[in-house]
């Protein structure tokens, strides 16, 4: 198959319909029985391409080396793939059948990969909630963002990081993000070197270890507001899913069992260490950010609640309405919530997780 490339054009959903369906062969012809390998994809890279992932209980899948153990007595390998492109180069991989899974997509790459005709389940969430910063060169003299109007922006446009800075402009009353500041599209490694050289004026990102090194300081900050962080998503290619249910559970049973660990206070310091690991976030960042979460479940939770997926129907919204996407997107027979039940029930924590009502109150603690 040519390879096809519309990173670009994910974030406009301006992806030819030819790609509709495409995925279907993602999952790789079979003689018959289980697959060699399965492939695994995260939206990012770590600091300087690093092929680890960041946080949250799926990384900690990757560093416990969860999946390996699961198939190791199958002959079965575990493909980790890492993308510098984030979301968009995730979708772009999976549209030329190199991923079966991808663990933790937010919602715009999710949404408009959805839009433009791929075809996977969605398993569970990958984590939800946290805080928002607002950074700017530590030489800036901004005192609000009111002070950085018409100035330059940056996020990773395409990403779910693109929406996250759009509601955090709205929060302060900014409806039209791209009229009223400039807005570039960097990766992370490239938005911090621009803070550190002041050729952009702000941006969101985790601040503690960047206010250490004298790079930036925090304008402003959004804590606990349930509308601004959507939560991510654990998915499967829907060709793997229909081949494959028996594995697809396996992996979402080792996905609860990890949570389940992450979850747990004991287990706290251990994964700020394992996180580091990727270069994204120092220690400092992983301890103050999440030191502020004192029930670890609130954040790292599977589930597929009215909260999850109220904010997927937020986003979808918020999407049309900044003309991110040309076509709309129902989550009608897109969550397949079994899975998650079987493992749930099975290791008997169909009540262990908060839930939440549509608008983030908490409904069960």
């Amino acid at each position: 198959m040519k390879r096809r490339t519309f990173s670009a054009a994910l974030a406009t959903s301006l992806a030819a319909p030819a790609l509709i369906g495409l995925s279907t062969g993602t999952a790789r012809a079979q003689s018959g029985g289980k697959p060699a390998t399965i492939r695994i994809g995260f939206p990012g890279a770590g600091t300087a391409g690093r092929p680890l992932p960041s946080s949250g209980f799926t990384a900690n899948v990757v560093f416990r080396g969860e999946l390996e153990q699961e198939f190791a007595a199958d002959g079965i390998k575990i493909e980790w793939k890492y993308y510098v492109g984030a979301g968009p180069a995730l979708n772009e991989a999976y549209a030329n059948g190199l991923l079966d899974f991808c663990f933790g997509h937010g919602d715009l790459p999710l949404i408009v990969g959805r839009s433009t005709g791929l075809k996977h389940k969605i398993l569970l969430s990958s984590g939800r909630g946290g805080d928002t910063y607002f950074v700017v060169p530590a030489s800036s003299s901004a005192k609000s963002i009111k002070d950085l109007e018409g100035k330059i922006l940056s996020c990773q446009k395409g990403t779910a990081g693109q929406l996250r800075l759009y509601r955090f402009l709205a929060h302060h009353g900014y409806k039209e993000p791209e009229k009223q500041f400039r807005i570039i599209s960097q990766i992370t490694d490239d938005r911090r070197a621009s803070l550190a050289t002041g050729n952009i004026a702000g941006a969101l990102d985790t601040p503690f270890g960047l206010e250490a090194r004298g790079i930036a300081r925090t304008l402003d900050q959004i804590f606990d507001d349930p509308f601004q962080n959507v939560p991510g998503s654990v998915w499967v290619g829907e060709a793997f899913e229909q081949r494959h249910p028996d594995l697809v559970q396996r992996i979402v049973n080792r996905l609860v069992k990890t949570a389940h660990w992450s979850s747990q206070e004991a287990n706290r310091e251990t994964q700020y260490q394992l996180w580091t690991r990727a270069g994204d976030n120092t220690y400092i960042d992983n301890k103050r950010v999440w030191d502020r979460t004192k029930d670890l479940r609130n954040r790292i939770n599977p589930l597929l609640d009215e909260y999850y997926t109220a904010s997927i129907q937020r986003s979808i919204n918020e999407i049309k309405g900044h003309r991110l996407s040309r076509r709309d997107v129902s989550l009608d027979g897109w969550i397949e919530p079994k899975y998650l039940n079987n493992a749930l029930r099975e290791q008997k924590l169909e009540t262990y997780w908060p839930t939440q009502d549509a608008n983030g109150k908490f409904t069960r603690t």
